[in-house]
């Protein structure tokens, strides 16, 4: 009995309270469920697919109307057995096989582009707060200068320019190079707080080399606050993929992708508006379900925040 009691009156570590207070957070928790969802819908996609019958690149002339000018079979964009999500138009290839293949490539791009930038970010911010000086005005100077292009203008002529290079590869550059700049000066401003704390002072007169210092001392500190923009970049890099996908410049056919999906589907606004509409309803959801996480982590790991 006394032990129990004991346990319930110890105060838990700052990482139980930030789960516990996250476990509390309903729009979190929920944003955490649709993310993780689609996760396992876009792994399995290739079982899914093989169940459904219908290959992303897999034309179904049947469920096309050839005297309606080739809208789907059916009400509702040919929503059925054969085709769960409905077919597209002219061609019938199945819309619920390029959905789940289009989210791979979306968040293939966005997880590959937010590991790329929050790893170089946050060394470069350490280097840049720990060690001051040259480094420090180098590595300022270089955010300063990318942080003052107009990225969006930049991405596109740069995507259009090139062309013979893998277009994964390209995007998660692309975005990568304009994306560390935000994780180098959240983690340079923390690191300059960090730094003149007493553990790190007598890790520096205990000798300890600057490498230990900056990964075993202080990096550690950084861990919420990267941790929360890292859940908050995928989402914008979804929704970059998507808009750059839209205007012709990302992820081309046959390689399906969400944008390019909504891209199409806007001249069949009319005849067959569920054609976009389940598209925008994924990129949506994932976008908001990343964005609700992203915030109910900020929460947690602040308890001052304020919800808006």
């Amino acid at each position: 009995m006394t032990t129990a009691v004991a346990e319930r009156a110890a105060p838990r570590s700052p990482g139980r309270l930030a789960l516990a207070r996250l476990r509390g957070d309903r729009p979190a928790v929920g944003g955490l469920v649709i993310v993780l969802t689609l996760i396992l819908l876009v792994a399995l996609a290739p079982a899914i697919t093989a169940w459904t019958g219908w290959a992303p690149e897999t034309f179904d002339k049947a469920a096309i109307d050839p005297n309606l000018g080739g809208l789907p079979r059916g009400s509702w964009g040919g929503i059925g057995a054969r085709h769960l999500l409905g077919a597209e138009p002219v061609t019938g290839r199945d819309v619920l096989s390029r959905i789940l293949y289009g989210g791979q490539i979306s968040l293939l791009i966005a997880l590959l582009a937010t590991a790329i930038t929050v790893v170089t970010g946050v060394v470069l911010g350490l280097l840049a707060g720990f060690l001051g000086g040259w480094v420090d005005a180098a590595i300022s100077r270089a955010i300063d200068l990318l942080m003052s292009f107009p990225s969006l203008i930049f991405m596109i002529a740069v995507l259009s320019v090139v062309r013979d290079v893998n277009r994964i590869v390209l995007l998660v550059t692309v975005l990568a190079v304009f994306g560390w700049t935000v994780v180098a000066r959240i983690a340079r401003g923390q690191v300059l707080t960090l730094k003149h704390r007493e553990y790190v002072e007598a890790a520096r007169v205990g000798g300890g080399m600057t490498g230990h210092i900056l990964f075993k001392e202080i990096l550690p500190g950084l861990t919420a606050p990267i941790l929360v923009y890292a859940t908050q970049a995928i989402p914008a890099y979804v929704g970059a993929e998507a808009a750059l996908s839209f205007l012709g410049v990302g992820v081309r056919p046959p390689t399906p992708s969400w944008g390019q999906m909504i891209n199409n589907a806007r001249g069949w606004f009319m005849t067959d508006p569920v054609y976009l509409a389940v598209p925008c309803l994924f990129l949506g959801l994932t976008v908001l379900a990343f964005t609700l996480l992203g915030d109910g982590l900020r929460d947690a790991s602040d308890p001052k925040a304020v919800r808006g």
